[in-house]
């Protein structure tokens, strides 16, 4: 029988979605990969108890999770609930998407339809045998469907208890700021927006959507902080056959040349003098100035988890490391 670490909340720091009542862990556990069908579910139990036992308390999955499998990652993660996890369920924050394709025909390709997206979580729901769950996002912008008609969806998913706020992923600042329009009007509790974002991809910044989410008060959850592996001790001397760019599981391999090598070295340098792994160094970076609420971590094995969840107690840079890290950056 699974009992959760008591001194759990200990090791965490939780940080507010904006100005709303919502509390995350700083570092949450992404299931984009490595929990899907094909998966080790020892495994997988594995990981997601031991991000309970060190404070993570959100847990964000996706219709689409579990690759060849779509849903697989949902039903994995209801499996996980009922060997132990389910009896913690009021202190979980549970999210979901629904945009991306997830079955054959017009209802279930990429879009933003009230048809596809109460569907989708009904689906959602029953793969993971809940109630309800946290947070539902639309998971990607779609240009083909009345911004109204996704906004109302899931205002109509909050009405119905089958979410308790909503979000949205991949929306850029303009589309977030249409979207957010509406939900005020309906009233509808949006908490969050799911952008990519790291030291090698600052795209955020540019837009300012960052500047935009503190103003507005709705939250940031960000994934692919680490770069998929890039920013992690995996290719400072090359390319393992193991890793996600040595296998092609990864469309961002070319550019890992040796321009990109030098740069991970170089950061891997300030790191250490930091006392920090590159990956840890590259979490608190995210986290350093607090406009980012929380960092969606991936992994494949419990040690990850326990070396990342490290980067929310070193969130404080020098002016001299965050100069030598732009500059490296800059190359």
């Amino acid at each position: 029988m699974y009992i959760a670490d008591e001194h759990r909340y200990e090791k965490m720091v939780y940080n507010r979605c904006g100005k709303t009542g919502l509390k995350v862990s700083a570092v949450s556990l992404g299931m984009w990969q490595n929990f899907g069908y094909t998966a080790n579910f020892e495994n997988i139990e594995k990981m997601c108890r031991t991000a309970f036992d060190l404070g993570i308390n959100h847990f964000d999955l996706a219709n689409n999770y579990g690759n060849p499998y779509n849903g697989s990652a949902e039903e994995n993660f209801g499996r996980v609930l009922d060997k132990g996890l389910r009896a913690y369920r009021d202190e979980l924050c549970i999210s979901t998407k629904a945009g991306y394709e997830m079955w054959p025909g017009p209802y279930g390709d990429r879009n933003g339809s009230r048809k596809y997206l109460i569907a989708s979580l009904d689906q959602s729901l029953k793969r993971m045998k809940l109630d309800y769950v946290d947070i539902y996002y639309h998971h990607i912008f779609d240009p083909d469907t009345p911004l109204e008609e996704t906004a109302e969806a899931l205002d109509h998913v909050v009405r119905q208890g089958k979410a308790l706020y909503v979000g949205v992923s991949n929306y850029n600042r303009r589309q977030t700021e249409e979207i957010l329009k509406i939900f005020r009007e309906l009233k509808t509790p949006f908490v969050m927006n799911q952008p990519s974002y790291s030291m090698l991809n600052r795209w955020i910044e540019d837009d300012r959507l960052d500047d935009f989410a503190v103003g507005e008060g709705f939250g940031l959850a960000v994934f692919s902080p680490l770069y998929q592996g890039f920013l992690t001790d995996r290719y400072l001397k090359g390319v393992p056959e193991d890793s996600r760019v040595g296998r092609g599981s990864t469309w961002i391999g070319n550019e890992l040349n040796e321009t990109m090598v030098k740069k991970l070295n170089q950061l891997n340098d300030i790191a250490k003098a930091r006392g920090q792994k590159l990956s840890q160094m590259a979490l608190s970076w995210i986290l350093r100035n607090g406009k980012v609420t929380t960092v969606l971590i991936g992994a494949n094995r419990p040690q990850q988890i326990i070396d990342n969840v490290q980067a929310v107690h070193k969130t404080v840079f020098t002016a001299q490391e965050l100069e030598a890290i732009e500059n490296i950056l800059r190359q």
